[in-house]
């Protein structure tokens, strides 16, 4: 079950996982505007690489997708053009990336978009024994188990990691 804290009320994202039978434990930092996972890491006492950062992309159709990175790598995105495929990819603008996700940026998860949405997950996330990631509000990553990335989310995974 789940770790209810006082200072956290649901999310679409734990609406989604506990509706899915994903258990989580909840992590709450003081946002930092453009502090990313090194914030939220740093403030948490987590390893930066295990803070699953969730980015809205687009491909050349404008046509939205996620990709799950670890927090201390970027992304190729040439690479993941090829690997989906696809011409080329590149992030969405924040208000647009907001539009798709239905959350704000700072507090994209996975779970409980607006509506669903083509997930990729850089595979090496899915060899560590626990992550966290965004549970929907800014200030907020949940812990989770990453196979739970796969079944029941759904995603596929990639190897585009910049090394």
């Amino acid at each position: 079950m789940s770790k209810k804290s006082p200072h956290v009320s649901a999310t679409p994202a734990t609406e989604w996982l506990q509706r899915h039978g994903v258990a989580f434990t909840e992590h709450i930092y003081d946002y930092v505007e453009h502090g990313g996972t090194a914030e939220s890491s740093r403030q948490l006492g987590l390893d930066e690489h295990a803070v699953v950062k969730t980015l809205v992309m687009q491909d050349e159709q404008a046509a939205p997708l996620l990709v799950l990175m670890h927090g201390d790598r970027q992304v190729s995105l040439k690479e993941l053009a090829r690997q989906i495929p696809c011409k080329k990819v590149e992030p969405c603008k924040p208000e647009v990336a907001q539009r798709h996700s239905g959350y704000q940026v700072g507090g994209t998860s996975p779970f409980g978009l607006r509506k669903a949405l083509p997930v990729y997950v850089q595979q090496s996330i899915l060899a560590l024994p626990r992550i966290c990631i965004n549970g929907g509000r800014r200030g907020f990553l949940v812990g989770i188990a990453p196979a739970a990335l796969l079944d029941p989310l759904g995603a596929k995974p990639v190897d585009c990691a910049l090394h």
